[in-house]
């Protein structure tokens, strides 16, 4: 008879300094379906974007990334501190597969304002997370009570979610905004004290990287495809310009990110690590929000439906760019302690890219390789900077502060 034990490992909790500790191919394939989500959602906002439905390409991008990315994190700060890779482990993750790729299938619908099939596909996910959580509670006891109220507390907003389906979809983004408060208050609730699960902070900063070059691969693929139209239609300077600019956004948001590993922040971070977590959805959102931005601006008008201005299509690259920027610069700023003179040059090469964006008289070939220049500028004094001697100590035996 074979021995089930070797199969169901108990959940008692990883080692927090575990060393070489790395993303397992298991993980790797659940973040691989995550990049069909939101590929799907990025591919939705281009569409209605370029239409001239701002409004509703937001709350729809705005809401499916919510469910993609608060799905993609609890199972990675879980995976950090309870991975046991035994065959349950395993099965419950392609449970938590298959949901997102339910997900995938109901974004389109989603934009439509049919939020059934992706309802399912987040309920699904969701409802696999409680049984990880209700391992967690059995095996490990020194973690019993956190892994109960995280339990409790995902199995009671998911009933919320399936009901605003029913009885609640004539008030549908404010039941929206309320669950996402009610998801978002779970952690805390469940766990006050940050470090009680324990999670590997190498860990997580590496999740978090690889979750990064996800989000950037959609702008990257947009780039491609904008050098594939430029091709395919004739030599077009215009469009090849967009796509050098858009790269060059694209390779200075990444540079400034791997700058520095989030490892050492997040070791002592503690409770603040919710809230550097948190801020990751703004961050990821624009990353792949600048690809279906960098696609708009590809278009060519008075084909595919294009319904905006060129200042439309350069604001499309500009604003998500910015805000990825600017959002990098406060993440950073509040894991590394950094000088405020970093920060600030960060926020104002953001707003630059912005403004750009708004500057009707500039051509938008012209433009978005400006805010190419913009970014490139900015990542050189970023390394500048950095490369300098590190100033000599002070009468006080202190080293100034750097900028």
């Amino acid at each position: 008879m074979p021995d089930l034990r070797r199969h169901l490992v108990p959940m008692v909790g990883r080692d927090p300094g575990e060393e070489h500790r790395a993303s397992t191919p298991l993980e790797l394939l659940f973040d691989l379906s995550f990049v069909v989500a939101i590929s799907v959602s990025a591919g939705e906002l281009h569409h209605e974007v370029a239409a001239g439905h701002l409004h509703d390409g937001l709350v729809g991008y705005l809401t499916t990334f919510f469910a993609i990315w608060w799905a993609w994190m609890n199972f990675t700060w879980f995976s950090s501190s309870f991975d046991t890779d035994d065959v349950a482990y395993r099965l419950l993750t392609f449970v938590q597969i298959t949901g997102v790729l339910v997900l995938a299938v109901g974004i389109p619908d989603a934009y439509e304002g049919d939020f059934a099939l992706a309802t399912v596909g987040y309920v699904i996910m969701r409802l696999a997370m409680v049984t990880f959580w209700l391992r967690a509670a059995r095996a490990s006891e020194g973690r019993h009570t956190a892994a109960t109220r995280y339990a409790i507390g995902i199995a009671v907003v998911q009933v919320f979610w399936v009901a605003r389906l029913f009885v609640l979809e004539d008030h549908g983004l404010a039941t929206f905004l309320v669950l996402v408060l009610a998801e978002l208050a779970v952690p805390a609730i469940a766990e006050p004290d940050a470090r009680e699960t324990a999670w590997h902070p190498e860990h997580i900063a590496e999740r978090y990287g690889l979750f990064t070059i996800i989000v950037i691969g959609e702008s990257i693929l947009a780039a491609t495809g904008a050098i594939r139209t430029a091709l395919d239609g004739g030599f077009s300077t215009e469009l090849l310009t967009i796509a050098a600019g858009g790269l060059v956004l694209v390779f200075g948001l990444w540079w400034l990110y791997f700058e520095r590993s989030a490892h050492e922040g997040l070791t002592e971070i503690g409770r603040g690590a919710f809230l550097w977590g948190y801020g990751h959805y703004v961050l990821f959102a624009a990353l792949a929000a600048l690809g279906a931005g960098i696609g708009v601006a590809a278009e060519v008008p008075g084909e595919h439906g294009l319904a905006i201005s060129p200042v439309g299509q350069a604001l499309a690259v500009g604003i998500p760019a910015g805000i990825a920027l600017a959002t990098m610069a406060l993440l950073q700023a509040f894991l590394h302690h950094e000088a405020p003179a970093r920060t600030l040059r960060l926020l104002a090469a953001a707003l630059a890219i912005v403004v750009l964006g708004a500057i009707a008289e500039i051509p938008l070939g012209v433009d978005v390789a400006l805010m190419g220049l913009v970014m490139a500028v900015t990542v050189a004094v970023d390394v500048v900077i950095l490369a300098a001697p590190s100033p000599a100590p002070g009468p006080d035996g202190e080293a100034p502060q750097p900028v």
